[in-house]
């Protein structure tokens, strides 16, 4: 079995210590066996005792020293390398942080992506089918977005996309979920919404959107979203209610775009 140094020198430490405590023992007991006479005589025996005492001084000088000078740095080298260790885990750690949080939001918008969305989507039925209340599923999709892109470029296209989360985002709650599912279609989650009053939230944001005007350099535009919107029937998939939700968004667009359907 291998020791630390560290490990080493504490031994080497406490031999010491213990030696020094052994020889002061000795004299102690050579004084207490001669008494006070003994002493004063300094004969071979006072000689032997000033020896001992002499060899316990210099032990004890020894050990003084070997903890300052060989000990402590080894303590205090280990102290530096803990904190170092403690600086990389927490550097570590904050870096996966930041790679799980890249992972789960959208890098232009910096709303929720799609990955988080299904996932939060999941979650939330399943808790809210055990206390058996209602979910509801927004689906944006912004109006010609294509012609925007096409026309003034994919600049003035992120400029578009950076204003309209900005605008869904400032209608959201806390605990409602909106992501950006890819392109120009963005979700939202809504917990605890019935159909009317989910009704009502669309259209405000609907409206919101529309009254944008994105302004990128000499380009100011306006754009329009089409809205799809569905209510948890208690039994279905969180793939069967996406699709339900997105089924009123296709018809939204047939009607005209610029609307809601539910």
């Amino acid at each position: 079995m291998r020791f630390h140094k560290s490990e080493t020198a504490f031994f080497v430490f406490i031999a010491l210590i213990l030696a020094s405590g052994a020889i002061s023992a000795v004299a102690y007991s050579l004084v207490g066996a001669g008494g006070e006479g003994f002493v004063a005589s300094y004969g071979s025996g006072g000689y032997r005792l000033t020896q001992l005492l002499f060899g316990a001084v210099v032990l004890q000088v020894t050990s003084l020293f070997f903890g300052m000078f060989f000990i402590y740095p080894q303590i205090r080298t280990q102290v530096k390398e803990e904190g170092k260790l403690r600086a990389m885990t927490a550097s570590l750690s904050a870096r996966s942080e930041t790679l799980e949080h890249a992972a789960l939001t959208d890098g232009l918008t910096g709303m929720q992506n799609r990955r988080f969305f299904d996932d939060a989507l999941r979650e939330y039925l399943s808790e809210f089918r055990r206390i058996q209340k209602p979910v509801g599923l927004v689906i944006l999709d912004l109006d010609h977005f294509k012609q925007v892109n096409d026309t003034h470029g994919h600049d003035v296209g992120d400029e578009v996309l950076r204003a309209v989360a900005n605008c869904v985002h400032d209608f959201t709650r806390y605990h409602d979920v909106a992501a950006r599912l890819g392109g120009e279609e963005f979700a939202i989650v809504v917990p605890n919404m019935d159909s009317d009053r989910l009704g009502k939230f669309a259209e405000r944001i609907r409206k919101a959107i529309s009254s944008l005007s994105v302004v990128s350099g000499n380009v100011r535009l306006r754009v329009t979203t089409s809205v799809g919107l569905a209510v948890w029937d208690g039994r279905e998939t969180a793939e069967d209610f996406y699709r339900r939700a997105d089924r009123m968004l296709y018809q939204a667009k047939s009607m005209g775009r610029n609307r809601v359907c539910a």
